[in-house]
């Protein structure tokens, strides 16, 4: 078995407000869900309208398909216009570590 872990830091764009910001980030939250079937929450930065932390974590039989499906998260979030990619850091736990 192989853990795979994703931390993304974003700029968000126009954004003035938390409201905002929610109704920014959730959308995208949802669609990495249903697309890559990964667990994915907004895990830091709440407290700040104009940047958000994602993270993103899966679980697969194989290391090379984890990476796979990170690298796959990765590119969609860093391909939304209203999302500045900053960072992205990631781990992978597999039946050695």
């Amino acid at each position: 078995m192989f853990v795979g872990a994703l931390e993304l830091d974003i700029l968000l764009g126009d954004v003035h407000s938390l409201k905002q910001k929610r109704s920014v980030v959730r959308p995208v939250l949802a669609e990495v869900r249903k697309r890559f079937a990964v667990s994915v929450a907004e895990a830091g930065h709440t407290d700040l309208h104009r940047r958000t932390l994602i993270g993103v974590a899966v679980v697969a039989e194989g290391g090379e398909h984890v990476r796979d499906v990170l690298d796959s998260c990765e590119r969609y979030v860093a391909s939304r216009p209203e999302f500045e990619l900053l960072s992205a850091r990631r781990r992978l736990l597999g039946p050695d570590d």
